[in-house]
């Protein structure tokens, strides 16, 4: 059968060109859309469930709210482990299923369980599902800060103001760039205005901290009332009482006297402009600031996502108020064109060196031409597998592809060829014909045909055992094996098909009287020396077994001294 594919491929070489080429661009359209990250994603297969509750300390938090959530979802399908967090303000429950579920059938199952579930917990408890998105997500960083900072209460009346302007007007329009999943905001201080009543005098004028908390409530909000006609037109009738600075609320009527005094919020209150209570901060340069963090959905192109955030990043850079600075401090798209960049350093100085070593051994710039496009070849035909089978291009599934060995099959091949159609030509003592070179090129595939793919499938053989580890080190090394196998695979086919048309059709059918120069020295100089070594073989033993313990001898005495090192 492999000899039919040989000849096939010889004999049909127009198709099987014309097949190689819509594999080319195939491959460049699937490398275009296929997922590209730094590193592989390890992370398990997770939902969070997360509770932000005011007042409660972390003991109460865990007994009302993390140990009910953390119980319920224990007995959901494909649940493999259920682990929780409690601080201050915070309950995270983490849900981790298996890989074969999928994030949105989990995240439904979590769901309809915390219908059931809200009416258990505390009122103000709210829980809520975290973002779709993995350890990996986070793809972009930029702070926020004024170019003149102020000192003590001007400070912070600084950071409220950046934390508004993060909130309402960045963040919302960051989520609507395609794949992000959510925004997370770092620093600064929520504003807020703080009603610090007076014991002494509400006792006064006999006010209780309900009638305050109903003032409060009934005032800060627009009203509707209609419209009124005029003519042709129609006016609304709206009460606007949404409260926008302190001294609004200072004048909030809580109740009336028998002798007709309004009392206000201001005469048994304090009110001033405050802020909330924090666990954390965010610092740039050694000053506190305003972090802004991007995180990409699941499965979207990291690459592609934070080259558009860094597109709106600059659109919102335009907008921002006179004296406010947004500056990027981390984008993975940098990280992610070092890593393709480290790939096409490989791919390029991989098919240079091919083609030099070959053009010396060889003598034959034709080949050596054709050996090297196997590497970009079979490359593209590995961006064909690698996303229907959710591989992403990394520096652990790209970079540890070894050209040389995605080559070796070739190279015997189109060795062979060349050996047979110059010793083909030396018997004729002519030029071959090109029915003669397609010929010379079936047989000299043909006798090599075993060598070459058993090479090749033996290396394969290698990596399979990588397919038995499961966990970090299955999702680690898992895509750099399966990667590796594709590319040899495919390159392995192309040198019983897409080399021989190639050779069949480039390769001259001129006789050639001598070897290259390197192949001749190289001739003189190894022949001597092995049928010395041959000759001699008990001195030749003799030698390599004293190397070898000699060699045994200074790793006992000296290899202690550098193995802490290494």
């Amino acid at each position: 059968m492999l000899n039919r594919l040989i000849r096939a491929s010889i004999y049909n070489r127009g198709v099987v060109l014309l097949l190689t080429l819509l594999m080319v661009v195939a491959g460049i359209y699937a490398f275009q859309s296929l997922p590209i990250d730094a590193v592989p994603d390890i992370t398990n297969n997770q939902v969070q469930i997360n509770t932000v509750i005011e007042g409660l300390a972390p003991e109460e938090i865990e007994r009302t709210i993390t140990f009910p959530v953390e119980s319920s979802m224990r007995g959901l399908a494909g649940v493999e482990q259920v682990r929780s967090i409690t601080r201050f303000g915070l309950s995270q429950v983490t849900v981790v299923f298996k890989d074969r579920i999928d994030i949105y059938r989990a995240r439904q199952l979590v769901s309809e369980r915390l219908q059931g579930l809200t009416r258990d917990l505390p009122p103000q408890a709210q829980p809520s599902l975290g973002p779709i998105s993995t350890g990996l997500g986070e793809i972009y960083q930029y702070v926020i800060d004024y170019k003149e900072k102020a000192q003590d209460e001007k400070r912070i009346e600084q950071l409220m103001e950046l934390k508004a302007l993060q909130d309402w007007f960045i963040k919302p329009r960051l989520l609507t760039v395609e794949g992000v999943a959510e925004i997370n905001t770092s620093g600064g201080f929520e504003k807020q205005y703080h009603v610090q009543p007076d014991p002494k005098k509400m006792a006064s004028f006999g006010v209780h901290f309900d009638e305050i908390l109903e003032a409060l409530q009934k005032v800060n909000r627009n009203v509707g009332g209609g419209y009124v006609e005029q003519t042709a037109e129609q006016f609304l009738v709206q009460g606007v009482g949404l409260i926008q600075s302190p001294d609004e609320i200072r004048r909030i009527p809580i109740k009336t006297l028998e002798s007709f005094r309004i009392i206000t919020i201001g005469d048994v209150a304090a009110v001033k402009l405050g802020k909330e209570l924090r666990t954390g901060s965010a610092t740039f340069n050694g000053e506190e600031a305003v972090l802004g963090t991007v995180m990409m959905l699941l499965g979207e192109n990291s690459r592609t996502v934070s080259t558009r955030v860094h597109e709106r990043i600059q659109e919102i850079q335009k907008t921002l108020p006179e004296g406010v600075v947004l500056t990027t401090v981390y984008n993975r798209s940098d990280l992610v064109n070092a890593t393709l960049g480290t790939v096409e350093h490989n791919l390029i100085m991989g098919a240079v060196l091919v083609t030099i070593v070959l053009l010396i051994l060889l003598g034959n710039i034709r080949a050596a031409i054709i050996t090297a496009l196997t590497i970009p070849f079979s490359l593209l035909a590995t961006f064909l597998v690698m996303k229907p089978l959710g591989i992403s291009g990394n520096l652990m599934s790209l970079g540890a592809l070894d050209f040389g060995i995605i080559v070796d099959g070739t190279v015997i091949v189109l060795d062979n060829c060349v050996r047979f159609i110059q010793k083909k030509s030396q018997q004729l003592g002519r030029s071959l014909t090109r029915e003669e070179v397609k010929e010379a090129v079936y047989e000299a595939t043909v006798e090599i045909r075993t060598a070459a793919g058993f090479g090749e499938l033996i290396i394969i053989m290698v990596f399979l055992p990588v397919f038995a580890l499961t966990g970090v080190e299955g999702k680690m090394f898992q895509p750099m094996a399966m990667t590796f196998i594709l590319a040899v695979a495919a390159s392995l086919i192309m040198s019983f098909t897409t080399a021989p048309a190639l050779a069949s059709l480039f390769i001259s059918g001129k006789a050639v009287d001598k070897e290259p120069f390197l192949m001749e020295w190289l001739r003189k100089l190894y022949i001597p020396a092995f049928n010395w070594a041959f000759a001699r073989a008990k001195t030749t033993m003799i030698l390599a077994i004293a190397s070898v313990i000699v060699g045994l001898a200074l790793f006992a005495t000296r290899g202690a001294e550098f193995l802490p090192q290494l």
